[in-house]
């Protein structure tokens, strides 16, 4: 036990935290996004899965993991679309056309990597993101490897919680946003296209959920399986009521899920106890379900999430 102590004092762990944290942060800011307008986007594993595929894909083909980063973005903002379309456009149940959309994404992705590949005996791989410290911050002593030490891709991440707040919070464009998704009828009445809004916020929460899925596949793993998403698109769901619907309190939340996660990895090369490993598996997701219910309860979602908005009706 003494070992694991000593090994959770480690900057390295620290800095794993942030790492893991990174996808789960710009997918629960995606979907925040999506459900501070008023729609619930259900698909999210699906975007993630499918945009992690072809992130995956076309930085293989290209050798240019930003061609790849590009390609994920593109990905996650069609599905979006298409979820809008579906949701916003003709007004459909959210909780249906967000589970087909999973489905879908999932299937597509499946199909569409055997189909370029094939069935090998060794799966395909890229040259990842590497770390890039950041000069002088990253001389700092514990905060600079923790923070200032990272892929590309996590200084996004961290930079994009900020991004977020301040559109969603200090311009005119956020206040619509946060309209459409409280009073739909008052914002059309202030002159707001409500369903503009809720679409453009569908979407941009899709290319959000499109860069965390190719996080995963480019940076974390750098490799494509049909396990990389492993639940982490329904856990954002989560993070977001766990976060109040706050961008700040969103990107806590998911710390505190990727601290878990980091522990648990941990635990299991520890070996403690010979306890089984699926026991330290499903440590994030308990612990995660606990404090939600207990941090959770007084949340209070968007008014208007999960109603459909016609402009005809009265």
């Amino acid at each position: 036990m003494s070992d694991v102590l000593a090994q959770l004092m480690q900057v390295g762990f620290l800095a794993a935290i942030v790492r893991i944290a990174t996808p789960l942060i710009l997918a629960t800011l995606g979907e925040m996004i999506s459900e501070r307008a008023g729609v619930l986007n259900l698909g999210i594993e699906g975007i993630m899965l499918l945009s992690a595929m072809t992130g995956f894909t076309a930085a293989n083909l290209t050798g240019n993991l930003w061609i790849g980063i590009l390609a994920a973005i593109a990905t996650g903002a069609l599905a979006g679309a298409l979820h809008a379309v579906f949701t916003v456009g003709l007004g459909l149940s959210q909780h249906v056309a967000g589970i087909g959309l999973t489905l879908f994404s999932s299937g597509l992705a499946y199909f569409l990597f055997r189909l370029i590949y094939g069935q090998r005996s060794a799966s395909p791989s890229i040259v990842s993101f590497q770390p890039v410290p950041i000069p002088a911050l990253s001389e700092i002593p514990i905060l600079g490897p923790v923070l200032f030490n990272q892929f590309a891709l996590v200084y996004v991440g961290l930079l994009a919680v900020p991004v977020i707040a301040v559109l969603l919070y200090r311009t005119p464009w956020g206040l619509a946003l946060r309209m459409a998704g409280e009073n739909p009828r008052a914002a059309d009445s202030a002159g707001v296209d409500v369903v503009a809004i809720r679409f453009q916020a569908v979407v941009l929460g899709g290319a959000f959920m499109g860069l965390a899925g190719a996080f995963l596949s480019m940076a974390q793993f750098n490799a494509f399986t049909f396990g990389v998403v492993s639940g982490r698109g329904w856990v954002a769901i989560a993070l977001v009521v766990f976060g109040r619907w706050d961008p700040w309190r969103c990107a806590g939340a998911a710390l505190l899920f990727a601290a878990i996660d980091a522990l648990q990895l941990r635990l299991q090369a520890s070996g403690i106890g010979h306890i089984p490993y699926e026991a330290f598996l499903i440590l994030p997701f308990v612990l995660t379900i606990v404090a939600m219910a207990i941090m959770s309860r007084n949340a209070v979602a968007p008014a208007a999430l999960l109603k459909p908005f016609r402009k005809e009706e009265r």
